[in-house]
């Protein structure tokens, strides 16, 4: 085990300047690393959290699937702005939605869903792949204010006849709702020659058509590395054609089968996420989310702010302004302007309102207090990349705190340093890059790492 001496990141996130977020910009918020954790848990792969208990997802088959709904509800009341239904419509059946509502056009609704139920174990493929991209684009564009009204929805019993997907549409036709076009997601991670074909499946009915050729337009703009088969007509099993038969307009989007490479695993246990292709699967779930986006309508409003000095300032001008402590995700009373300047260290949002339109920043990590920082041989963390043990030795004296933030400032842990030689256990830890934070009373210093 070779130990690393990291260097300090003396202007980690103190003097930078963030710019207003393109559609661009939220594509690529798209994680590969997080729908691999969500398909993971969610198909029974590792063991997940769920109302407090430890749990192994083992069955989503319909009739007992309770915890996977739970899983489902869990994932959406971790985000922003949503409206969340559970809708339980028979003694197996339970549909999981959540609403965002638009600001401008809130009876405009355009709806991205999958079915989350599984014939067996594991059925990675089918459909874990499409319900972690309905939690994915959920996460994203819940913290962005929209235009129009999106539907993340996630059905019960497709694989008993699509009976989920059809008790919703046919409560909305009765209703009148205001569909304007359904992305249905189903198997979207296999692509066995790695020719990056995935079929749009369409038939002539209501604005479906038109709804296929603004997918096209999607591909098209953005660049995507996929080459798209339109099948029309399109095949009717699945949760899109319930809207088709009550007058909707509605799309099936997923892996080639028109070009007959479906996943060998289908309807298997062996139906697991080894076998994805994941750079396909990432590229395919950038795709759709771009969709939604477009479909959404991002309302103009700048949630980024500017660290310089002693400063924070919201770059969104003539609005009405809250300042948070993200350590402990409380506003801070008085800090109501467009700039704060902060009395002690830690991480900082600004929540910005602009009309009817509020939007929070990302958490910025912040260093006011002009501490001088460690020298090169104080600190010494190892290994890096780390897996489950993150070893940090220090050479310095008096009380010593660790905090450990994630690449957009959010605190994941703290700590108390009070051995020469710390093990902070890292297993639970989502793989990615973060930064460590370790400051005394005289001197501070902010090492970057790499949970693998």
């Amino acid at each position: 085990m070779n130990k690393l001496i990291i260097n300090v990141l003396c202007a980690f996130l103190f003097s930078t300047v963030a710019f207003s977020q393109t559609i661009n910009d939220l594509i690529n918020k798209v994680s590969l690393d997080s729908l691999v954790k969500t398909v993971n848990e969610f198909s029974g792969e590792v063991p997940t959290v769920v109302n407090g208990n430890t749990v192994t997802i083992s069955s989503r088959i319909s009739n007992n699937n309770d915890v996977a709904a739970d899983y489902i509800k869990q994932k959406f009341q971790q985000f922003d702005n949503l409206t969340i239904t559970d809708q339980v419509y028979s003694a197996n059946g339970r549909n999981i939605i959540a609403t965002q509502i638009g600001k401008t056009n809130p009876n405009d609704i355009y709806i991205v869903c999958a079915h989350y139920d599984s014939v067996t174990s594991y059925c990675a493929d089918d459909n874990a792949s499409g319900t972690a991209t309905v939690l994915e684009i959920a996460r994203i564009l819940s913290a962005q204010c929209l235009d129009n009204t999106i539907v993340y929805a996630l059905w019960d019993e497709e694989e008993n006849g699509l009976l989920g997907a059809n008790y919703y549409a046919t409560q909305a036709s009765n209703n009148s709702a205001n569909i304007l076009g359904v992305l249905n997601i189903d198997m979207m991670a296999h692509d066995g020659n790695n020719d990056n074909n995935f079929d749009i499946d369409v038939l002539p009915i209501a604005n479906s058509i038109a709804m296929k050729d603004d997918l096209l337009n999607v591909l098209s703009t953005h660049g995507f590395n996929l080459v798209v088969n339109v099948v029309n007509p399109g095949t009717e099993y699945s949760d899109h054609s319930r809207f088709w038969n009550n007058g909707y307009s509605a799309v099936l989007v997923g892996e080639s089968w028109a070009t007959s490479d479906r996943t060998p695993h289908y309807h298997l246990p062996t139906d697991r996420i080894q076998y994805f292709n994941l750079p396909y699967y990432h590229e395919l779930a950038k795709f759709i989310f771009a969709y939604m986006v477009t479909k959404g309508g991002l309302v103009n409003v700048d949630n980024t702010i500017t660290a310089s000095g002693s400063t924070l300032t919201a770059n969104q001008s003539s609005a009405t302004y809250q300042w948070y402590n993200c350590d402990t995700d409380m506003a801070i009373s008085g800090a109501t302007n467009q700039s704060y300047a902060p009395t002690f260290n830690g991480t900082f949002a600004v929540e910005v309102t602009s009309g009817t339109c509020t939007e929070r920043s990302e958490c910025t990590l912040f260093n006011t207090l002009g501490l001088s920082s460690f020298n090169s041989d104080d600190i010494i963390l190892y290994p890096n990349p780390v897996e489950n043990e993150l070893k940090i030795e220090l050479k310095v004296g008096g009380e010593v705190t660790m905090s450990l933030f994630n690449i957009s400032g959010k605190l994941i842990v703290t700590h108390t340093l009070q051995q020469r030689k710390n093990s902070i256990n890292l297993k639970d830890v989502p793989s990615g890059v973060y930064f460590v934070n370790i400051r005394t009373s005289q001197k501070t210093g902010t090492y970057k790492i790499v949970k693998e």
